[in-house]
C-alpha cells in the first residue's frame, strides 16, 4: 500500500495559520503515526505497548537496571499515574518489581528482571524497525489498521 501524504495544508486554511503552525501539526502527526506503528508492532511481536517498552529500554540502559519512579517519568514523558500503571503491568507480568528506596523511604525504585531485560532485548529490533521505517519517511495516516 501507498503511503498516503498527511498535510496540514488540507481544505481551505484561515489567513492565521503560519508556518509555525503548520509545523506543530505536521509534528503532531509524525507523533501520532510513530505511536500507533510502534504501539502495533511491539504489541504484535512481543505482547508489549509503546510505553511498556520504552520504560524497559530506559532501565535496561542503566547499569544497575534500576531507577526512582520520578526519574523515569521525566525520561518517558508520562505522569506519575501514567507511569504508575504501565509499572504495575510490568510488574504483573514479572518484568519489572518495584522496592522502597533506602535513601529516601518516600521514594520507590524500579528495578528490571531478567525477564524483563530478555523480553527488552527481544523487542528492540522491532521497535528500531520500526523508527528506520518511519521516522524519517512521508507522513501516512494515523492508526489506520490496513498499514
Amino acid at each position: 500500500m501507498a503511503p498516503t501524504k498527511v498535510s496540514a495544508d488540507t481544505g481551505e486554511l484561515s489567513a492565521d495559520v503560519t508556518a509555525d503552525v503548520r509545523a506543530w501539526r505536521e509534528l503532531l502527526a509524525r507523533h501520532a503515526d510513530l505511536t500507533c506503528a510502534l504501539d502495533r508492532a511491539l504489541q504484535a511481536g512481543h505482547s508489549l505497548g509503546m510505553s511498556e517498552y520504552e520504560v524497559l529500554e530506559r532501565l535496561a540502559e542503566l547499569p544497575d537496571h534500576s531507577s526512582k519512579i520520578a526519574t523515569i517519568a521525566k525520561s518517558v514523558h508520562l505522569s506519575q499515574s501514567a507511569l504508575s500503571r504501565v509499572i504495575a503491568r510490568l510488574e504483573n507480568d514479572g518484568l519489572v518489581t518495584r522496592d522502597v528506596c533506602t535513601a529516601d523511604r518516600r521514594a520507590v525504585i524500579v528495578c528490571l528482571t531478567k525477564e524483563g531485560l530478555r523480553r527488552q532485548a527481544e523487542a528492540l529490533p522491532t521497535q528500531r524497525q520500526v523508527l528506520a521505517d518511519r521516522l524519517h519517511a512521508p507522513l501516512v495516516k494515523s492508526c489506520d489498521p490496513s498499514d
